[in-house]
């Protein structure tokens, strides 16, 4: 037969104490990063570039791809249709619309990194936007949640 456990009692914290803890918490949560090298050199980190590590940090545990890449780096066409998720063709399509800024090395079109993500930004906002209206207008219709092959309700 197993026996009750009763909590321990608590045990009140001196006003010393309370102060000392929140001393060592407030230098905790300001103390600056530091990296450290394998021959003991450490470098401080600045916290928005800490605050980045931890996030990159986090995504590659939990199994995502992660891609570094200058706003000015400099892309050919089929580095910037990979990034769209497009054809080569098609991206010099949008190219020569001038839907994308581009510039010539050489003979070769080139697009910056910054304005093939805006581009993709504003793809991506315009697609969620004709999904939630069409979503909205099925939905006023009464048939948002009716598969293609239901039967017609008067039937």
């Amino acid at each position: 037969m197993a026996a009750n456990t009763l909590p321990a009692p608590a045990h009140p914290i001196s006003d010393k104490d309370q102060r000392e803890i929140q001393d060592i918490y407030q230098k905790l949560r300001t103390a600056d990063a530091k990296l450290v090298g394998p021959d003991g050199k450490t470098q401080l980190l600045p916290s928005t570039l800490y605050s980045f590590l931890c996030t990159l940090l986090a995504d590659l545990k939990a199994g995502h791809s992660v891609t570094l890449l200058q706003s000015t780096a400099s892309l050919t066409t089929v580095e910037a249709g990979k990034l769209l998720g497009v054809s080569r063709q098609h991206l010099v399509g949008l190219l020569e619309k001038n839907q994308i800024p581009y510039h010539m090395v050489g003979t070769h079109r080139r697009a910056y990194a910054r304005d093939v993500l805006a581009y993709k930004a504003k793809r991506d906002s315009a697609r969620r936007k004709t999904l939630d209206d069409l979503a909205q207008a099925e939905h006023a219709e009464g048939i948002y949640d009716r598969m293609p092959d239901d039967p017609k309700p008067e039937q």
